[in-house]
């Protein structure tokens, strides 16, 4: 019987790494953030630090791996069997929870879904033994650390609050004193605020970094505990002096050592102390293992008291190799990259296009906000608005944008640090279990409100983005302990055949994932590639113009073919499809629309009727994607509701219009391509012949309704896609004209 445990410590082993994978995809947002949305020292530097603080406190951290073995619920109540099922429940619910959130690019805490996990499945295994054993429902207390649990909701509450009030406050105070033009300011200032950011993040050092190390004893832990501001004093005058020497001698730009120290203090911290959320369980079942081992009990019989032992250590060769997995996965996970997108997506300083969808509260909270700022200046008077106002007027930047530009600058990203490290330091001296996702990333909202980085253009998205981020991470806590509970269940249910079942469906469930994410990447990527702003000339306009026309014709000849194919068949899943890819393309033409603004300031020669040339391309491209919309919708509307499918003549009909709409918008996507409008005559006479075609059809289907015709639903149906189509012609020989005309002015 052994044989099947060593087997399942193998699968857990496995599940680490995966873990450890899409672990530290979710929490390098945490650390990387600042560093890497301000631009303060190069990518490259930036990952290079955050990898030797994500190794050294991935080493370091034995002391913290109890939490998996009996911090949640308590070991000797349960067999060495349950807690294996305990574990195994846990592993494979974690990494689909954080796979998820991943591939929607979101953080969510590992801290709180690690623990309900550990909650869920023991909640499950205590529930069924007292089911079983016709115990009361009152003994649960006795399997499980209930109070742990409500002191980590509390927790959330609070660390969400205050590090969003806090950092926000820190960073008005902060802009009033540097400005946007801090350089100056730095002569100045630059020592104290060094001196107090130092400060705080080496003292999180070691109070949050180092809690629970191996080479740190209980007493010397303790005498720092005991000794916090006699550290902190100290602190505080050596790192004064040192940064006024850096500052003066070395002319050294003190915000850049903040930062860098900075990155390499949450990224130790976070490998120090949230280890335990990817291998803490593994470890915790290889602990149970040896533990059970050569006893001669059965694993049903073997209680796990031993469990609880403090004097249990992870192996150093099991927290070094998850520590090299880490810096890995750290260089090479690219829904890392999509995660750390999302939190400077929010705290950017300044426009852009906005990923998120506002909604009725983060429209109410604007509204009150403004009327609240209107109230106040109100009562302050005139002279103070305005010094106020000088104090955060930001940088006038290049109306050409670069993927260089910072999100915002080095005074914000130091105080992230700063006030993170200092309320992490606060919550683990008071034995709050905070987590380091929600503390960074609320601290970074609350920096970017403050620093009017949440203006009248932007703060509907913003704020609709850190209600949808907050809500993940509260449905990470119920989602966690359901999946954990149900997988348990079905362990403890099926034994053998549902272990082997649900590590199948995992691999299937992750392969899907990883395929379906890289698709998206490659859309999000192509959707990017329209993004250029850098066009100077009318000529460069035409050219640009006539790739990203060539593009809409393909994919609208591609959607269009597709969807009377579909028709014909009645294929309520492929005409979803289509839908689907309408948005795309729809998506795509938007993309083009958000970057007008850009584009047209760009224009060396500043020529209106080429800026309004643009925006009329636009408007046609735009007719045609309703278009395509208005023919998808109906297509599956139609089917769905099980109307009765089109007759073989109409469907005959369609495809005819199909083939001859096929050649016209090849012949455009050729032109538009090569930049060859040569058979621009040819194209028209095409257009023509189409329009002529719809038109008899539409005739034929009036004599039908006269004559043969009983279905109202099939003719108003057949009717409006041949309306349609008319109309999606009408675009795009709008479209053809505009771009003859323009391109023989200016080319002629």
């Amino acid at each position: 019987m052994e044989q099947i445990y060593i087997i399942m410590l193998i699968a857990l082993g496995i599940l680490a790494i995966i873990d450890l994978v899409v672990g530290v995809s979710n929490d390098a947002v945490n650390f990387l953030n600042s560093a890497i949305g301000s631009k303060a020292i190069s990518f490259k530097i930036t990952m290079i630090v955050a990898s030797l603080g994500v190794l050294i406190g991935a080493m370091f951290s034995s002391g913290m791996m109890e939490i998996a073995r009996s911090g949640i619920f308590v070991p000797s109540m349960f067999s060495f069997n349950d807690v294996m099922i305990i574990f195994l429940a846990v592993m494979i619910a974690d990494i689909l929870l954080l796979d998820v959130f991943n591939s929607l690019g979101l953080p969510t805490s590992t801290t709180v879904s690690i623990i309900f996990e550990l909650l869920g499945a023991a909640v499950c295994l205590a529930v069924y033994k007292i089911v079983t054993s016709d115990e009361s429902l009152d003994n649960l207390g006795a399997y499980i650390n209930t109070q742990k649990a409500s002191m980590i909701v509390y927790s959330i509450l609070l660390s969400v609050f205050l590090s969003f009030s806090i950092g926000g406050f820190v960073q008005y105070i902060s802009r009033l004193i540097f400005t946007f033009h801090f350089e100056k300011k730095l002569k100045y200032f630059g020592s104290i605020f060094g001196g107090v950011a130092i400060s705080a993040i080496t003292f999180f050092i070691l109070i949050k970094g180092l809690k629970g190390v191996s080479f740190i004893s209980k007493e010397q832990f303790e005498w720092i505990d005991h000794h916090q501001f006699l550290i902190l004093g100290g602190n505080f005058i050596f790192f004064t002096v040192l940064s006024q020497v850096l500052i003066s001698f070395f002319k050294v730009n003190i915000l850049r050592v903040i930062i860098l120290i900075g990155t390499f203090a949450l990224a130790l911290a976070f490998a120090g102390n949230d280890l335990v959320n990817f291998i803490g369980v593994p470890i915790a079942a290889f602990n149970s293992y040896e533990i059970f081992s050569g006893s001669g009990i059965s694993g049903d019989d073997f209680m796990m008291g031993d469990l609880a032992n403090n004097d249990i250590v992870a192996p150093f060769y099991f927290l070094l190799f998850a520590g090299v997995i880490m810096v890995v996965t750290l260089w090479t996970s690219k829904k890392a990259r999509s995660v750390i997108e999302t939190g400077v997506n929010l705290s950017r300083q300044g426009d852009g296009v906005e990923k998120f969808t506002p909604n009725t509260i983060s429209r109410a909270i604007v509204r009150a906000g403004v009327n609240i700022g209107e109230g106040i200046n109100h009562f302050l008077p005139r002279r103070i608005q305005i010094r106020i106002n000088r104090r955060f007027q930001s940088v006038p930047k290049s109306t050409k944008r670069t993927d260089d530009e910072p999100a915002f600058d080095m005074v914000r990203a130091s105080v992230n640090l700063m006030v993170a490290s200092i309320l992490i330091a606060i919550g683990t001296s008071m034995k709050l279990p905070l987590s380091t996702t929600y503390v960074t990333f609320m601290v970074a909202m609350g920096t970017s409100f403050a620093d009017r980085a949440w203006d009248r253009e932007s703060a509907v998205y913003r704020i609709a983005g850190v209600f949808k981020v907050i809500g993940g991470w509260f449905f990470t806590a119920i989602v966690a302990f359901l999946l954990a509970c149900t997988i348990a269940y079905i362990l403890k249910i099926g034994e053998v055949f549902a272990f082997v079942g649900l590590l199948l469906l995992l691999a299937i469930i992750l392969y899907r994932s990883s395929r379906k994410y890289k698709k998206k990447v490659a859309v999000e990527a192509e959707i990017k590639t329209l993004r250029r702003e850098d066009i100077g000339t009318v000529n460069e306009m035409i050219t640009e113009s006539s790739a990203q026309i060539a593009k809409v014709f393909n994919k609208t000849n591609s959607l269009y073919s597709s969807l009377i194919h579909n028709i014909s068949s009645y294929d309520l899943a492929l005409l979803k499809a289509n839908k689907k890819e309408q948005k795309s393309l729809e998506k795509e033409v938007d993309e083009l629309k958000s970057n007008v603004f850009y584009l047209i300031k760009n224009l060396d020669d500043n020529s209106v009727e080429a800026s309004k040339f643009y925006i009329l391309i636009l408007s046609y491209l735009q007719d045609m994607v309703q278009s395509i919309d208005f023919l998808t919708s109906n297509s599956y509307s139609h089917v769905h509701n099980n109307h009765k499918p089109l007759k073989e003549n109409q469907i005959s009909d369609l495809k005819t219009i199909d083939s001859q709409m096929s050649q016209l918008l090849f012949l455009l996507e050729e032109s538009f391509k090569s930049d060859d409008f040569h058979k621009i005559d040819l194209i028209l006479e095409e257009k023509k012949m189409v329009l002529n075609t719809v038109s008899e059809l539409i005739t034929k289907q009036i004599i039908r309704i006269r004559t043969t015709e009983t279905s109202p639903k099939n003719s108003k149906f057949y009717l409006a896609l041949l309306l349609e189509t008319n109309d999606l012609l009408k675009s795009i020989m709008n479209l053809l004209e505009l771009f003859k005309e323009f391109n023989q002015i200016n080319k002629g």
